[in-house]
């Protein structure tokens, strides 16, 4: 056997090039083609990782455009439409006449385009990092015992005054989601610090960072718009009752996050019943306090 002809047969001259060898050629030696991987998981929509935030959000516009179908300014409501007609969270309204409701109602309504605008950007942001931690019940949850909390600290510091069956001074009148997107924030805060999270521990923090200066920002807007008498009023009993009911829930909720699902789940409810009854608590309080 020549040179040449070794080097063929040995598989380094050009016949022995696979692209022209015929079927069969190759011996079998048990040879099997490795199964077929399973296809990728397909990457789910913003919609499927969020739908609570969402409907939240889609309610909140939904509200606010039949508002405006319904002839209210689309830039300046008045304290009156919003007291009368649209469930806007009214001191006296809720302590003298028991209209509770009105805790739930006025954080879906809003006093015009820009106040919506800017609270449904921090709603969808907020709940687009929070809802794949707490799920779908979790952000509704937060959002309206969040909510509720803050109205009910408005209310508590400013009652309204009723004098023989007159109403001589309302209270405060507020409207809008920022209670409870503050108690979104305030829920992050303490998740987003736990090391359970089975995800970049840079990547969570710079997150978490993001989320304190977004409160500590919005209090110093709010507390500092306050000081020098500006003509745009903040809630900010509102703001900062949610955000410190939104504290306590995420530290209730830390222990658990990341456990067995059936465990997080449990947790959940007695963080959030665990609220709700300090809520309901207060309430009866402030009502017999004024009775008093």
């Amino acid at each position: 056997m020549n040179q040449q002809q070794w080097q063929t047969r040995a598989g380094n001259g050009p016949q022995a090039h696979p692209e022209i060898l015929p079927p069969g050629a190759l011996p079998d030696y048990g040879y099997q083609q490795p199964p077929d991987m399973p296809p990728p998981r397909p990457r789910r929509s913003g919609w499927q990782l969020a739908p609570a935030t969402y409907v939240l959000t889609g309610i909140n516009i939904a509200v606010y455009l039949l508002m405006v179908l319904r002839g209210v300014s689309p830039t300046a409501p008045s304290a009156a439409q919003l007291m009368n007609h649209w469930g806007a969270n009214v001191g006296v309204l809720v302590l003298a006449d028991h209209q509770w409701w009105r805790l739930v109602t006025s954080t879906f309504v809003h006093s015009g385009i820009i106040h919506i605008a800017t609270n449904m950007w921090c709603l969808y942001n907020l709940g687009l990092l929070g809802e794949p931690l707490m799920g779908a019940f979790g952000i509704v949850a937060a959002y309206l015992l969040t909510g509720v909390v803050g109205n009910l600290l408005s209310v508590a510091l400013h009652p309204g005054v009723v004098s023989a069956g007159q109403i001589m001074d309302v209270g405060v009148i507020s409207v809008g989601a920022s209670g409870a997107v503050f108690g979104l924030a305030g829920v992050l805060i303490p998740l987003l610090g736990s090391k359970l999270l089975p995800v970049n521990r840079a990547e969570v923090a710079r997150l978490r960072r993001s989320v304190i200066y977004f409160a500590v920002l919005n209090f110093v807007i709010g507390f500092g718009a306050d000081a020098f008498n500006s003509p745009i009023r903040i809630d900010n009993m509102a703001h900062l009752g949610g955000f410190l009911t939104g504290l306590l829930l995420g530290f209730l909720l830390v222990p658990k996050l990341g456990s067995d699902r059936q465990l997080w789940i449990r947790r959940q409810w007695l963080a959030f019943g665990s609220v709700l009854l300090l809520v309901l608590l207060g309430a009866r309080f402030l009502a017999s306090f004024l009775r008093a």
